[in-house]
């Protein structure tokens, strides 16, 4: 088979499990660091027709990162897309199963295997709250039904806008620090939180930074991410 992927996450997964089957991926596909396939452009501004030129027997993208009118166009030019979606860890294992059969994975992965098992070990302990910002200026944080929400909330971190109605939702900053939170968890990716920039922002507030990666990507990455995160959110 011929795949372009989309989805970060799902680039790494596919490459892991069956190297070779990825002809195309996205500028912001950088695991493996090795991946060598023809780079066609964002998550969010694909070259549609960069990729209609690789002639994939597939597109694996997802309802979150990529936009409804470039996959659409996709399946106007008669490529097959498979969009996944994914806000659990639970989904998470279900839709990487689906994309590796429809790829033409020859057997279940043990990286797959092992993350679940890592994943049904975690026994939540008291529960923080937390604000957890994915961007400044402005600032945005995680609202309700998002994939690294539920992570933090396995892992004994409630985010305190989990019930917020919008999923990603702009927060003034004063309202965060008022906000009642006893951690700040600060990732590095999509903005790059550091040290350096983000703790002061909260100042009195305990900061926990975390690799971005774990919190956020469902791949093979999912087997290392609870006992990193843990240690990360101590």
């Amino acid at each position: 088979m011929r795949v372009v992927s989309l989805v970060p996450s799902l680039t790494e997964a596919i490459a892991v499990t069956a190297p070779g089957l990825l002809v195309g991926a996205t500028d912001w596909c950088t695991h493996p660091a090795d991946l060598a396939v023809t780079r066609i452009g964002g998550t969010k501004n694909p070259d549609v027709t960069a990729i209609a030129a690789l002639r994939p027997d597939l597109v694996i993208a997802n309802e979150e990162e990529n936009r409804a009118p470039d996959l659409a166009a996709l399946r106007a030019g008669g490529t097959e897309v498979l969009v996944t979606e994914v806000r659990t860890v639970g989904q998470a294992f279900t839709e990487l199963d689906r994309v590796l059969r429809a790829c033409g994975a020859g057997s279940r992965p043990r990286w797959l295997d092992e993350a679940e098992a890592a994943w049904a070990a975690v026994t939540p302990g008291p529960y923080r709250r937390a604000v957890v910002p994915i961007w400044r200026r402005p600032w945005m944080v995680l609202g309700r039904d998002t994939f690294a929400g539920d992570v933090l909330a396995r892992l004994g971190v409630a985010h305190v806008y989990a019930d917020h109605p919008e999923r990603y939702p702009r927060i003034p900053l004063d309202e965060l620090r008022a906000s009642g939170a006893d951690l700040v968890v600060l990732p590095d990716e999509p903005y790059r939180f550091t040290a350096d920039d983000g703790p002061e922002a909260f100042e009195g507030l305990p900061a926990a930074l975390v690799d971005g990666r774990l919190l956020t990507w469902y791949g093979p990455s999912l087997a290392e991410a609870p006992a990193a995160l843990r240690a990360a959110l101590r």
